[in-house]
């Protein structure tokens, strides 16, 4: 099994990706980016009838993770230090969203990454950067919760 099978299951079983309702859709080497698609959950929304704004960070902390992690060949994980966040757009329940997660720079202690949620037509919903540590990608073994 290559590396992106492995990536696309293990957002099938984790726990975060289930409740989020992400799907690993690829990886370009060339650019290092990842691409999630997300459906909105009714449980997602708020009275307003969008994404709550901090599972919409959850979203985009998702894409910008999976990035790196693609990057590194499923080897590493970013452990987030800071995550700034523009709400660019309502993302009302039951959209489609396609995220698109890019490592900017890669180094022995720091990840930059950046991200952001289109809709189907290309629309921007919202836009993210992170700062993180690279540190090995645990397995749910590891971590007792598989």
């Amino acid at each position: 099994m290559d590396w992106q099978n492995q990536i696309s299951l293990s957002t099938d079983s984790s726990p975060h990706s289930s409740l989020l309702g992400s799907e690993f859709v690829g990886f370009d080497e060339g650019t290092r980016t990842a691409t999630m698609r997300f459906t909105v959950k009714r449980e997602m929304t708020t009275w307003r009838g969008g994404v709550q704004g901090g599972l919409v960070a959850g979203y985009l902390d998702d894409v910008m993770g999976y990035a790196y992690v693609a990057s590194t060949g499923g080897e590493m994980a970013p452990l987030n230090l800071d995550i700034s966040m523009s709400l660019i757009r309502l993302i009302p329940e039951g959209a489609v969203v396609t995220g698109k997660g890019r490592v900017v720079k890669a180094g022995r202690r720091v990840v930059f990454l950046e991200g952001e949620l289109l809709a189907e037509d290309g629309t921007i919903y919202a836009r993210a950067t992170s700062t993180a540590i690279p540190t090995p990608r645990p397995s749910p073994t590891e971590t007792g919760m598989g």
